[in-house]
């Protein structure tokens, strides 16, 4: 059960002022919009995470953003999201007007939390040759990623690797992000012990560490997303784990992980790198253009935490299990997806 339904079972249980209801959660589809509706081709990809009901009248519906290529599209304003409702009197999906349905976009911070892993290459040739220049980086990164006042809704966590089968723990997770610059301010030329580079050994034991962030989350019934950026200057060297290990990890993580790699240097394989950042990669070819590499990197990571959205509205259904369609539409780009609701015990006075 997610956080938001607990809520309003809660508000039901007190007050009996407030009725919930519960959509089909494994009706979500994207390929079945209607051709009636006279789409263009989709260029945004949406993804819902769920969907509730609110006595007297209110849907809730919590999703992901993205464009075709993956990347977050955030920071979208209720205008940009159009809400069609098909019951089964309609032969077409019906739009519904935004002014008179009271469309919005309403802060998720109760109900969703995002979490980021740096994973730094700390193998003999970084700590040799571009020390300096990753700590400069990664502390541009945490100012960019990390709200200057904690926030619990934004947390991070550093790890390193090197020629060793386990990931090392720099900095727990954290919402304090002078704690995680004092942490990287803090790695010195001695910190490893073995010179060689567990690449894919990272990109496994990461994605477990993340894995793990999201299910606790959903334990607690708190939704949940988590980023990793890889950094790294060279290939894998301990072979410790086998590159298709390592690739298939990355393809059959969880839908809510993003995976993001930073190269530097001419002896990376970017092409492997591309295959583990299936989000994002972004290479240097030398460590003075690291930190703007990093840069846009970080960009793209505060995108995804704001690619979220919880989108509410009144509906006019009274009755019954409807379809319901939300096309995003962003200047000449547009996507939609058709999910559920239930509207039984609908009246008006929804606000």
């Amino acid at each position: 059960m997610k956080l938001f339904k607990t809520i309003v079972s809660f508000l039901c249980v007190t007050s009996l002022l407030v009725a919930c209801g519960s959509s089909d959660d494994d009706y979500n589809d994207s390929a079945e919009i209607p051709n009636c509706l006279g789409f263009e081709e989709a260029t945004l990809k949406l993804t819902i995470q769920d969907t509730y009901e609110t006595l007297p009248g209110k849907v809730s519906v919590f999703f992901k953003v993205n464009d075709t290529e993956g990347n977050a599209v955030p920071n979208l304003q209720a205008s940009n999201f159009n809400i069609f409702e098909q019951g089964t009197n309609d032969d077409c999906p019906r739009a519904i007007s935004p002014s008179e349905s009271n469309g919005r976009i309403s802060p998720n911070t109760q109900i969703f939390n995002t979490n980021t892993l740096l994973v730094l290459d700390l193998s003999n040739s970084v700590l040799s040759a571009s020390l300096e220049e990753l700590k400069a980086a990664s502390v541009s990164f945490i100012d960019e990623v990390m709200p200057e006042v904690a926030d619990e809704q934004y947390k991070m966590a550093i790890y390193w690797f090197d020629g060793e089968e386990q990931l090392h723990e720099l900095n727990p997770l954290t919402t304090n992000r002078e704690e995680l610059k004092m942490a990287v301010d803090g790695i010195t030329t001695d910190i490893s012990n073995d010179p060689s580079t567990n690449l894919y050994g990272a990109v496994v034991n990461s994605t477990k560490i993340a894995t793990d962030i999201l299910n606790e989350n959903e334990g607690n019934d708190v939704l949940a997303a988590s980023s990793i950026v890889i950094f790294t200057d060279g290939t894998d060297q301990a072979a410790r784990v086998d590159e298709g290990t390592a690739l298939s990890t990355v393809e059959n993580a969880n839908d809510n992980i993003s995976f993001f790699t930073i190269g530097l240097g001419d002896e990376i394989d970017e092409d492997v790198l591309q295959r583990i950042g299936k989000t994002a990669s972004a290479f240097a070819s030398n460590k003075d253009e690291l930190e703007d590499t990093f840069e846009e990197i970080s960009d793209n990571v505060a995108g995804q935490a704001k690619s979220y959205y919880l989108f509410e509205y009144c509906s006019p259904k009274r009755s019954g299990v409807n379809d319901l369609i939300i096309q995003a539409v962003q200047g000449q780009n547009q996507g939609a997806i058709r999910t559920k609701f239930d509207a039984t015990g609908f009246t008006g006075g929804c606000k």
